[in-house]
């Protein structure tokens, strides 16, 4: 997973899907079968790949404070 460091400034929460990636979401995602998607009015980043996690539906996290304002 990349670096808290580098993540976009507008990162509020972040998940894992059932395949082990990582993403991170300006809004609260919705769960689907076998993972998390944006709700089409915020924005996504993946941020790297980890091993299948059989309690995907255990790893979305609110990010409470701001982070960096590089969008790199």
């Amino acid at each position: 997973m990349l670096d808290k460091s580098r993540w976009p400034h507008w990162v509020r929460w972040i998940a894992q899907d059932e395949d082990g990636c990582w993403w991170a979401y300006s809004v609260e995602p919705l769960q689907h079968h076998k993972g998390w998607y944006e709700n089409e009015v915020g924005q996504i980043i993946k941020l790297g790949q980890g091993e299948a996690n059989p309690r995907w539906q255990d790893s979305l996290q609110k990010i409470k404070q701001a982070l960096n304002k590089n969008d790199a």
